[in-house]
């Protein structure tokens, strides 16, 4: 087969529309001509430390316009990006750039600390500052795009514990913004606000969308949600990814005002939202786009069409354009309304995981990607969620695994063995909470038990509290359920 290919899509945009306004970020307005120009200059600056094509190279940033730039650049060269959550430990980040064969690390001052404990775990391994790099440079760059090459990976954790590295191609990205653009329409006037981070799916999609459709997008390094109500009231912008938490944020902040109506979006991820929230939304005539999608879906692959974004509440809505969606129990596809597995194609699905031929094997299938996610079509068609699988913890829009913190608590030599669920929280909207057997005659102190997590897992993955109990429930294989700890949950309370 012809190998399918696409004119690189920021050097083609500062082409056909150069004085388009492409990125704001902080006050200033950068057209797509001048970020090609950054880029080109970046692409040299880069080259010139050594980085070549065909390579992998991670990348450990934050929401800037530099960081957008250094992310174009990467392509420009034909270099594999490895993307990098900035909130994981440098013990976590050190693992996934082990992990994925990335032959440096470029990143920037404001990780020094992170970064000099990565250097401490990785010796020999070169670290590129973004700051340090030469003052210029020249090469040749891709004008073209092959949509079968991988773009980036970007780690997720497994149930087993073990991140893996999902692979997006360029035609996953593609096929992602395509899609999505059929569902919600595109329009001149258009601005996309981002205040989610750029190193997720969620975020980098967004910076995928503007140079394919041309369109602006205004970066914000934090989310604020004064911030992000102003710009919608005042700045024109028309379209604003969010999480629950962050939706929760700026109805608060509205008061009893609203939005005009020019906002068309609010697109809402990270798993169901509450059905109250959304009647919030309704009363006001906010129209909230729920969806459905993960990492392996290169973003969103389900979401509420315009039409039904107020008479479907709590439905994610049918599945984008290219994509197709069963719900399958047993081997067999459900009738409407019967609960199972959300299994879904097409061509922003990814094609497997990094290294992980197992894993690829076990969730894909013959291009059907089986999410263990449980969920519902009703009589239309229409996705209902149920469970962003059974054990997964949703704390501020961020996938938390248990098994992974069960592997970490399970290390201290005090603990026999831990289980861990998750537990309302009126911020967050979930948070861990673990349970744990401690080996007999052992002593331990919650406080230390929760500093030792500190020291492997991210801020947002150490369990709220600790459970000290005598043993874990298991079923007759002795699988631990999960299910029985939630209802443990509520005994506690």
């Amino acid at each position: 087969m012809t190998e399918e290919k696409l004119p690189n899509w920021l050097e083609n945009r500062a082409h056909l529309s150069p004085d388009r306004p492409a990125i704001e970020f902080e006050g200033r307005t950068y057209t797509f001509l001048e970020l090609h120009t950054l880029t080109g200059k970046m692409a040299g600056k880069l080259a010139n430390t050594g980085v070549k094509a065909g390579e992998s190279c991670a990348v450990l940033l934050r929401n800037h316009i530099d960081s957008v730039v250094v992310i174009h650049a990467l392509f420009y060269l034909g270099v594999k990006i490895v993307m990098l959550n900035n909130k994981l430990t440098a013990k976590e980040l050190s693992w996934q750039i082990e992990d994925s064969e990335a032959v440096r690390l470029i990143s920037e001052d404001s990780f020094s600390e992170k970064l000099s404990d990565i250097r401490d775990i990785l010796t020999d391994f070169q670290v590129l500052l973004k700051e340090e790099l030469p003052e210029e440079g020249t090469t040749e760059f891709l004008h073209e795009f092959n949509l079968e090459d991988t773009a980036t990976i970007m780690y997720t954790s497994g149930t087993t514990g073990n991140p893996k590295g999902v692979i997006q191609t360029f035609g996953n990205h593609w096929w992602s913004a395509v899609g999505s653009m059929l569902n919600l329409g595109l329009r001149e006037e258009d601005s996309w606000y981002c205040a989610v981070p750029i190193f997720h799916i969620s975020g980098l999609s967004i910076l995928m969308k503007s140079v394919i459709y041309g369109m602006k997008v205004v970066l914000v390094e934090k989310f604020d949600e004064r911030e992000a109500n102003r710009s919608i009231q005042e700045n024109g912008v028309t379209i604003i990814s969010v999480v629950t938490t962050m939706l929760n944020r700026m109805l608060h902040d509205l008061g009893k005002t609203s939005y005009p109506e020019t906002f068309r979006c609010m697109l809402l991820g990270g798993g169901p939202a509450p059905v109250h929230l959304l009647e919030v939304c309704k009363g006001k005539g906010i129209p909230v786009y729920q969806t459905y999608g993960m990492t392996e879906t290169s973003s969103q692959i389900v979401t509420l069409a315009p039409e039904y974004s107020m008479t479907k509440i709590g439905s994610a809505g049918k599945p984008l354009f290219p994509s197709q969606l069963r719900i399958v129990k047993d081997g067999k596809t459900c009738e409407p309304g019967v609960a199972g597995e959300i299994v879904v194609s097409g061509p922003n699905v990814t094609k497997g995981y990094f290294k992980r031929l197992d894993a690829t094997q076990q969730a894909i299938t013959e291009g059907w990607l089986y999410t263990g996610d449980l969920g519902y079509l009703d009589e239309e068609g229409f996705l209902y969620v149920l469970d962003r699988r059974s054990d997964l913890i949703i704390s501020g829009g961020e996938n938390v695994y248990p098994a992974e913190i069960e592997n970490v608590l399970s290390k201290h030599p005090a603990v026999f063995e831990a289980g861990v669920t998750g537990t309302d929280d009126e911020k967050w909207g979930q948070v861990p909470l673990a349970f744990v057997v401690l080996h007999q005659g052992a002593e331990l102190k919650e406080t230390e038990l929760l500093k030792y997590c500190g020291d492997s897992l991210a801020a947002y993955k150490i369990p709220r509290n600790v459970i000290f109990c005598e043993d874990l429930p298991r079923n007759g294989a002795s699988k631990l359920l999960r299910r029985e700890l939630k209802k443990r949950v509520g005994k506690q309370r």
